[in-house]
């Protein structure tokens, strides 16, 4: 069955990095685009990046020049590489794929403070 496992979030003060992998398992990675998505509290869950499977990459202007999505089809493996992380960036941070339906990750925390 299709598994999206989410890891690498955690603590970091305003201006630090953080990369999020999420591991993928079930299907045949190769062949399908991944998405990021995050969930503030309160807040609906909003997109974040996404990578297709020819590498193409799309951001929401929240993010662009700061944060980078990318794929190992090797490693099964989307990643999340986020940088100059703000305040507001604190959420908790979901991959998502599309085979015939939507499948999440179980997400994993990430919080920016001081």
């Amino acid at each position: 069955q299709v598994q999206l496992v989410e890891s690498g979030g955690g603590l970091v003060q305003p201006g630090g990095s953080l990369r999020l992998s999420c591991a993928a398992s079930g299907f045949t990675f190769s062949d399908y685009a991944m998405a990021w998505f995050r969930q503030a509290p309160g807040k609906q869950r909003d997109f974040v990046a996404a990578i297709g499977i020819g590498g193409i990459t799309n951001y929401a202007d929240s993010v662009k020049g700061r944060f980078t999505v990318s794929r190992d089809n090797a490693e099964n493996t989307a990643y999340l590489q986020m940088d100059n992380l703000k305040p507001e960036d604190t959420a908790i941070y979901y991959c998502r794929t599309w085979i015939n339906r939507v499948f999440w990750g179980q997400g994993t925390q990430v919080t920016v403070s001081s």
